[in-house]
């Protein structure tokens, strides 16, 4: 008979699968498995020797494990294929900044939107990752810098797959991560990125989780960004930026337009006049990413003459704008090139 997982479970859930027993008992075994990692029931030392016993027959506390492992010559990121229960793989990349370390996790087994500059598309759609699954990836970043000695101060979703559309299971695992039970994470170290799916955008804002948003805009007008992201034939750029805007009004938080800069494409002062008109007024910044390589894409990444001109712009006109310090391009772990492969 194949044993439960318990990670990733809440606490209410755990009192649940325990019941009858006493309510103390979940609580004992959720601060093993999410404030002290512990994944032996031999070691709940605070548990009687036959509850050991009986859990160990029943139950397993299981997060990924690791396939491959990547790091950029730099030594400041490292990208993990991590294997799931069922053989799937995932990607996560760990980036040490100047502000501390984050952890880039997916969303999805492979992707569904087509965002034509991504490689994350290329094979579709597998599945949805779980909550556990998703809170996984981060215990495992968490893990590992915790054995040197670091810890993990912040989480992007903005790996493989688009996250809205994992609603639900994305809504739990923000929730329990942020759980003083589990990782105590304030939501104001996480940021969600999405290619732009409004409806879910609109239930985000609702949820009264405080977290960074962050959409993948890409384009200045509805005709090129359709060409470059199919998902804008369904949710155009009046329908996207106003629930942007909508977005950092109810929760008081500045959302990150993201743009990837292509060559001769998108990367023109024209463009940038027309990017800065359209978020004029907006509570927003915009984060530059020059393209970085992808084999199966044809596309070019922008002159640095280029990116330093559609930088000044904008900030020359009122709107706050960063360039993306490129991290782990030399083994496929930048923006638009995770694909979950050996």
């Amino acid at each position: 008979m194949s044993k439960k997982n318990l990670f990733g479970l809440t606490l209410a859930e755990l009192e649940e699968e325990f019941a009858p027993l006493p309510k103390f008992r979940a609580k004992q075994i959720a601060a093993h498995i999410y404030k002290r990692g512990v994944k032996n029931f031999d070691d709940m030392n605070d548990l009687p020797k036959n509850l050991r016993a009986e859990f160990s027959t029943r139950y397993e506390i299981k997060i990924a494990d690791v396939l491959k492992r990547l790091d950029s010559r730099d030594g400041l990121t490292k990208k993990f294929l991590l294997s799931l229960s069922d053989g799937a793989a995932v990607e996560i990349v760990l980036m040490k900044h100047d502000y501390g370390n984050s952890v880039c996790i997916s969303s999805q087994v492979g992707c569904q939107m087509g965002c034509k500059f991504c490689a994350s598309t290329l094979k579709g759609l597998e599945r949805n990752l779980t909550a556990a699954e998703m809170l996984g990836e981060i215990f495992f970043a968490e893990e590992f810098l915790r054995a040197q000695g670091r810890k993990l101060d912040s989480v992007v979703i903005m790996g493989t797959g688009e996250p809205l559309m994992n609603y639900d299971a994305l809504i739990k695992m923000l929730r329990l991560l942020h759980e003083d039970y589990c990782l105590d994470m304030s939501y104001r170290k996480i940021t969600i990125s999405t290619c732009g799916v409004v409806p879910a955008i609109k239930k985000l804002r609702d949820e009264k989780i405080p977290v960074t948003l962050s959409i993948s805009l890409h384009a200045p007008d509805d005709k090129l960004r359709s060409a470059l992201m199919p998902i804008n034939s369904a949710f155009g750029l009046k329908s996207l930026l106003a629930a942007g805007d909508d977005y950092a009004q109810v929760t008081g938080r500045r959302v990150t337009y993201e743009y990837i800069l292509l060559g001769g494409i998108n990367d023109t002062e024209e463009h940038a006049r027309q990017l800065a008109k359209i978020l004029g007024g907006q509570l927003a910044n915009v984060n530059l990413i020059p393209f970085n390589p992808v084999v199966e894409r044809t596309f070019s990444p922008p002159t640095n003459a280029a990116v330093k001109k559609f930088f000044h712009f904008l900030n020359s006109h009122g709107i706050g704008a960063t360039v993306r310090k490129e991290m782990g391009a030399d083994v496929n772990a930048a923006c638009g090139q995770l694909r979950a492969k050996l």
